[in-house]
């Protein structure tokens, strides 16, 4: 009862914690934390549902319909009619028009998604078996991301979701995000950003989203990938300006990709 009663009130009940993370029993997307998340929702919940339900509607009562309407005991000598030209036509348009009605506005958003806006921030996201590798091109650096383990999870940390280091990005800011693999298929997908992108060895694919709140965000590997597929999730924390400076400096130091000797930067320095 309990549970038919959480899924109930998660209809009308919008909180930040159901932002950031799939949570049990719930339907529909997590909400949106981009423009591009908002549109695909909006395109989910206004045109595609509505077309839905009135075709499962529709189609609903015309089985009933037949079912009464022409069935033995009514009908006891059938009829011979093979075919109605004007039913045929009708059957063929109306699909033809409803492709159309939704294909427009599902253009304009993969082409949004498609158009990648001038970057403030380029990550570099590489798939392992099984884990995800990133580099800061722009800032010299790289590091791994491994999932925590249950035993060393923390209060806060959701199962199967949280990995040791975190990408760290700006609020509002654009972040330009190029995905490959070093061995197999990945796909590194985060949902509350409208963000999915196949990772294929030899292949460098782009996308890029905007986050529009501060918090942490969960996604994980969406292709399969082999025997530990469900466990390189993917943990994108948005903070504020300031607090991304403030990380940057700490993670040039920590996860620089090429190590300067002292003796080396002195030298570096004088020329």
């Amino acid at each position: 009862m309990k549970k038919i009663l959480y899924i109930f009130l998660s209809y009308f009940v919008t909180s930040n914690a159901f932002a950031n993370q799939p949570k049990d029993w719930q339907l529909g997307f997590q909400e949106a934390a981009s423009s591009t998340m908002r549109d695909i929702v909006n395109f989910h919940d206004k045109l595609l549902l509505p077309i839905i339900i009135a075709i499962s509607v529709f189609v609903l009562f015309l089985m009933v319909y037949a079912c009464i309407r022409f069935r033995a005991s009514a009908n006891p000598v059938p009829s011979k009619r093979t075919h109605n030209v004007a039913v045929e036509v009708l059957w063929t348009l109306i699909p033809c028009l409803i492709l159309i009605v939704m294909a427009v506005p599902s253009f304009k958003i993969l082409y949004s998604q498609d158009a990648i806006p001038k970057a403030d921030v380029t990550v570099k996201a590489i798939g392992y078996q099984w884990y995800w590798g990133y580099e800061y091109p722009d800032e010299n650096i790289i590091f791994d991301s491994y999932m925590i383990e249950d035993k060393d999870l923390k209060d806060n940390q959701p199962r199967l979701l949280a990995v040791d280091n975190e990408v760290v990005v700006p609020v509002n800011k654009v972040v330009k995000v190029l995905i490959t693999a070093n061995d197999v298929l990945h796909a590194w997908a985060l949902p509350s950003f409208g963000v999915k992108r196949d990772a294929v060895p030899g292949r460098i694919n782009e996308t890029w989203f905007k986050a529009e709140k501060v918090g942490t965000y969960y996604g994980q590997c969406s292709e399969l990938c082999g025997i530990k597929h469900a466990f390189m999730p993917i943990t994108v924390r948005v903070v504020s300006e300031e607090e991304y400076q403030e990380w940057l400096t700490g993670a040039k130091i920590k996860f620089a990709k090429e190590i300067i000797e002292e003796d080396q930067f002195k030298k570096l320095a004088s020329k």
